[in-house]
């Protein structure tokens, strides 16, 4: 029980500062590409050539994740979780040190390197989620899956609004684009220090397994392969895929539609953000143990699904302080369930890999969608393409979440 106890606010800690840096940058690099107040690119750059270089700069992150990720769960299942959990954070660290230095310099090679190398020792959140399996049974398990949503809205409501804040040098004149990135490496050096003195070992039993940077393809294999895996792994690609088109093209949508500022896109995450925290600190954890996972995602999936098609309606700005805490509240129950179902897939043994063939499937989910809608986007000049195409690829992942999955159990 004290192993328990002692794991999750660590657990927690750590899922809020990653997911604080990742708050941090959605404001900002959209800005680098499109916006011509603070852009880094050189003005012969065309919007068509900007869509495409942002959707490969934004698919190189689950890119080296779909092959770092799984090798890190793995190796968590054989060493432990906590010495690969300060490896990954250690990359993470030493990338935002990097993405600090190429906004100085305007080096577009090195926010490429910037955003891979953390990528791909980026497996702390399957990790954690590793983790917190080890310590939960199934009356806990959503709960505290729920946790690591909590940490994520949290991470979402104060990174974006300090990411806007950190970029504006009309607030205090050496704040500047790279100063967030800074700011974040100092944090994450933090979370290094917290997890190395208070983080305690998880891993109830070690377990020999060969480890392999072609794990990923394995994974994605292994899962089409097994008949309990393929539908519920097929279901989470597609809702990762759908979900990725929305988080990676609104902000873009935003600054060429509304004409929004960084500042602008860090409040409105920020209100997204107020959204996911109520809802994984209030609703998750009232339905955990209440409501079954099958019973849950079918509904909140569809409900997902209209709310992002619902987003090419409004015409003015404010109405997405409206219609986004919608689509916080059916994701953040959709997503915590979807995990608890996939981790009820393996025994206590294998959650290690479970959950890394998870994030198999999610890196891939992310990987795809960035690329699609930067030529979608550049063909047609316009970037409400992959807002649709965010809700259609959600509402695929539903039905065949309801019609197949769903009737096996």
């Amino acid at each position: 029980m004290n192993r328990k106890s002692n794991s999750l606010w660590p657990a927690f800690l750590t899922v809020f500062i990653d997911m604080l840096g990742v708050g941090i940058i959605i404001p900002i690099v959209p800005a680098l590409f499109f916006d011509p107040r603070t852009n880094i690119l050189p003005d012969y750059i065309s919007y068509a050539q900007r869509y495409i270089l942002y959707g490969f700069l934004i698919a190189s992150y689950p890119l080296m994740q779909f092959f770092g990720a799984p090798v890190l769960g793995a190796l968590s299942d054989k060493h432990g979780r906590k010495p690969l959990l300060l490896l990954s954070l250690t990359g993470t660290l030493i990338g935002y040190l990097i993405f600090a230095f190429a906004i100085t310099t305007h080096n577009l090679v090195l926010i490429f390197l910037a955003r891979m190398l953390p990528g791909f020792t980026g497996g702390n959140i399957s990790i954690i989620n590793s983790s917190l399996s080890d310590v939960s049974d199934e009356r806990t398990r959503v709960r505290n899956f729920g946790l690591v949503g909590m940490a994520f809205g949290i991470g979402f409501v104060i990174g974006p609004a300090l990411g806007g804040i950190l970029a504006d040098s009309s607030r205090i004149s050496w704040f500047s684009m790279s100063t967030p990135f800074l700011f974040t490496a100092m944090l994450t050096a933090f979370n290094i220090a917290m997890l190395w003195w208070r983080f305690p070992e998880t891993l109830p039993e070690p377990r020999q397994t060969q480890v392999s940077f072609l794990t990923g393809f394995r994974n994605i294999g292994k899962s089409f392969r097994r008949p309990e895996l393929r539908s519920i792994f097929t279901s989470v690609l597609l809702y990762s895929m759908g979900f990725a088109f929305y988080t990676q093209f609104f902000s873009v949508y935003l600054i060429q539609q509304f004409k929004y500022t960084t500042g602008q896109i860090g409040m409105l995450y920020g209100w997204i953000g107020l959204w996911l925290v109520f809802t994984q600190g209030v609703i998750v954890r009232r339905m955990s143990g209440r409501i079954a996972p099958r019973k849950v995602v079918p509904i909140t999936m569809i409900l997902v699904a209209v709310c992002l098609a619902m987003l090419l309606v409004p015409q003015k700005a404010s109405y997405f302080y409206y219609l986004n805490p919608l689509i916080a509240i059916f994701h953040g129950v959709t997503s915590p369930n979807m995990t608890s179902i996939v981790s009820t897939q393996a025994g206590k043994t294998f959650q290690g890999e479970i959950l890394g063939i998870n994030q198999s499937m999610l890196s891939l989910g992310n990987f795809f969608p960035p690329i699609i809608g930067g030529f979608i986007s550049a063909h047609h000049g316009d970037s409400r393409y992959p807002l649709l195409a965010s809700a259609l690829f959600v509402g695929v992942a539903w039905l065949l979440f309801v019609l197949v999955f769903s009737k096996k159990g």
